[in-house]
């Protein structure tokens, strides 16, 4: 993003900059803000999800880093779409932190059977790479 372009929150489209160039960044750069905000609701949306189910299961206390995990980055992808959408300067070094939470959270998950857990590994193996691309 060029020092005169701006992300619009609202729309996630960028504003300002010049030439052909900037134009090209600008939508690339949009491109990956969407597939980011979309797979850090979908990872929120499986974590909750998993996690809910996981406090149901009949041996919930053996599910307590599966728990701990989904918590922990529902809440760090909640933070993330902040992050994105207000144009923090902290964004690149937030993705990373996102990242990694995800990255844990999905192996994690994946050593577990249930449904849920499978489900929400692959929600959180998305959202890790769509951070990972906005962080470049």
């Amino acid at each position: 993003m060029e020092s005169n372009e701006t992300m619009d929150p609202m729309n996630g489209t960028m504003a300002g900059g010049t030439g052909q160039g900037a134009a090209m960044d600008a939508t690339e750069m949009e491109r990956k803000m969407k597939e980011c905000l979309d797979a850090c609701l979908a990872c929120i949306s499986a974590c909750n999800h998993c996690l809910d189910a996981c406090l149901e299961e009949e041996h919930a206390a053996m599910m307590k880093a599966c728990i701990r995990l989904d918590r922990d980055c529902a809440d760090l992808c909640g933070m993330a779409i902040q992050m994105m959408t207000r144009n923090s300067p902290f964004v690149k070094e937030f993705m990373l932190l996102c990242a990694q939470a995800c990255d844990l959270c999905a192996e994690e998950c994946a050593k577990h059977d249930h449904d849920h857990c499978q489900a929400c590994a692959e929600a959180c193996r998305a959202c890790s790479r769509a951070c990972m691309a906005m962080a470049v």
